[in-house]
């Protein structure tokens, strides 16, 4: 079977994958990126980078990209359809491509009223769903959208995110679909804390045999605090974070709340280790990237 990218190769011979993520600078500095690299070669099979994440600016998601592969670890490029046109996104694509990029994770972006200049104009002239089989007609079909033959068509693995957790619930599992028959060929979910109902929604995908169409990756995020875990479950549109786990956080003090934050991550791995339908985990350690080879290491996955 034809591959498209060693995380894709990994995942076809069956390996419980490790994917991180590292989110550019809001400048032109590539030691940051740099920085990150460091951190992160050696521990993971592939990297997310983001794409202007929280609407927020910062260096492009391609050429942070492409850093990646200089540096010999291969990225997941984020593209957003929040700020491009279709002409935008299948150029980019294109380019992405040509500079060695070999995955593709189709997002939607958060809303720029979000973010540090919520005046901007947004796009969205297609959506995620869209996006997906955008980037699966073209590497497919050797077209683009107007049906013009391209001369070398992008052979991207196709990415996408799905939550959980999200309402109404009974929903989740038929949008997951969605993306699948658009031709999405790994999935990577929103960060898991409320494992029972993670449990119910990949039960579903299971019984639906969506699991044996798809790669799903499990999102996990290290705690670095109880503050951040209220956060997350006040703030942000979407995450699930359950009162014990709080609780648990808040039972630490100050002192050890990372290492507790890191402890209950590595718990959350074993259980996703051991469910039928998940074939890895996505370690979002937010500019906390010398956390994941102590997740890696601990988890056994190195």
């Amino acid at each position: 079977m034809k591959t498209f990218s060693h995380l894709h190769e990994n995942l076809l011979q069956g390996k419980f994958v490790v994917t991180g993520e590292c989110g550019p600078p809001r400048g032109a500095n590539k030691a940051v990126i740099d920085k990150k690299i460091s951190l992160l070669k050696g521990y993971v099979d592939a990297v997310n980078v983001t794409d202007n994440q929280t609407a927020i600016v910062r260096m492009s998601s391609i050429a942070a990209s492409a850093h990646l592969v200089a540096a010999g670890l291969e990225p997941v490029m984020q593209m957003v359809v929040r700020d491009r046109n279709r002409i935008a996104i299948q150029s980019d694509i294109m380019g992405a491509y040509s500079l060695g990029i070999r995955n593709i994770l189709c997002l939607s972006g958060d809303h720029q009223k979000f973010g540090s200049q919520p005046d901007a104009m947004n796009v969205f002239d297609i959506d995620s769903v869209n996006l997906v089989r955008t980037v699966r007609d073209m590497r497919e079909k050797g077209k683009d959208m107007s049906g013009f033959v391209l001369d070398v068509a992008p052979q991207m693995f196709i990415g996408a995110a799905a939550n959980p957790f999200a309402d109404p619930f009974e929903y989740r599992v038929i949008r997951l679909a969605k993306k699948i028959d658009a031709g999405v060929d790994f999935i990577q979910t929103q960060c898991i804390y409320n494992i029972d109902r993670f449990k119910e929604w990949i039960k579903r995908a299971n019984d639906e045999g969506l699991t044996e169409r798809v790669y799903i990756l499990g999102g996990v995020t290290p705690l670095r605090s109880a503050g951040m875990a209220r956060y997350m479950n006040n703030k942000v549109a979407g995450m699930d974070v359950p009162s014990d786990i709080i609780k648990r956080m808040d039972g630490i003090g100050k002192k050890n709340q990372a290492d507790e934050g890191i402890k209950i991550c590595l718990e959350t791995i074993e259980v996703l280790k051991e469910l039928t339908g998940v074939h890895g985990v996505h370690i979002m350690a937010i500019e906390w990237e010398e956390a994941v080879a102590k997740i890696v290491e601990q988890a056994g996955l190195k």
